[in-house]
């Protein structure tokens, strides 16, 4: 009964959560335009329509997934390059660390009259805030090697290559996916504030649509789709890291 009850607490945990929150909103008779219960969230979801749902789900999911990979494309050569470059570190990790700090809901409408209102400043906003822990997260690990093993490699005559992928880059795999899976989920959120900013489809545009037409179920089906989404790729990163790297679990949690 323990084991079932560990199991199985956080689906009773988010059960009874939304049994009291339906309750509480029959009992006080809460107005559906300032807190519509779970059960005009789920009807709102057929009244949109299944076509409508997909919709704006892959237009969402298809900026975030972009500008992830974007954004792991910059920044794995970009943590290579600051751990093998001291020149390179004290030059670039400024400049990073001005970006981060850069709120990029105030800069995202810049980007967008930059760049027009297509897909591209989307991607390009997205990018900005996912790639950032990637950078800090890899460059870590590549930096975490004990250094007898580099040493020993260097003592071997191994080049700067196989320094790399054979000794720097195992160790740096667990702190890799640990950024992976906390920037698929910013990746998601960055694609919902381009939404925000410009867009025509997207749930982050549903959202902003509807609280505007005071469709407030609407926007937290939408809101709950969109945590659900973030979940599921949190969980492939996870699963991908199980299937393809098992040897390096437990290492940088």
């Amino acid at each position: 009964m323990r084991n079932l009850l560990d199991r199985f607490a956080p689906v009773l945990a988010f059960v009874l959560v939304l049994a009291v929150w339906e309750a509480a909103c029959r009992l006080f008779r809460i107005p559906v335009f300032v807190l519509p219960a779970p059960s005009a969230v789920a009807i709102s979801v057929g009244e949109l329509g299944a076509s409508r749902w997909a919709e704006h789900t892959l237009a969402t999911l298809s900026v975030a997934l972009t500008g992830y990979v974007v954004a792991i494309l910059l920044a794995l050569p970009l943590a290579i390059a600051i751990t093998g470059s001291r020149f390179l570190s004290r030059t670039l990790l400024p400049w990073l660390i001005v970006i981060q700090s850069t709120p990029i809901v105030a800069i995202a409408p810049i980007i967008v009259v930059t760049l027009g209102a297509g897909m591209l400043p989307r991607v390009v906003i997205t990018t900005l805030i996912a790639f950032f822990p990637l950078v800090i997260s890899t460059a870590t690990g590549l930096a975490s090697v004990p250094a007898e093993l580099i040493e020993l490699s260097r003592s071997l005559r191994a080049g700067r290559s196989r320094e790399y992928w054979q000794i720097r880059m195992p160790y740096a795999i667990p702190y890799i996916f640990s950024a992976l899976k906390v920037a698929i989920t910013l990746a998601v959120i960055g694609a919902v504030v381009a939404e925000f900013v410009a867009a025509e489809k997207g749930l982050g545009y549903l959202i902003l649509f509807s609280t505007s037409s005071f469709k407030v179920p609407v926007a937290f089906a939408a809101l709950a789709l969109l945590v659900s989404c973030s979940l599921a790729l949190f969980a492939l990163i996870g699963w991908l890291h199980r299937r393809l790297f098992p040897w390096s679990l437990g290492k940088a949690d």
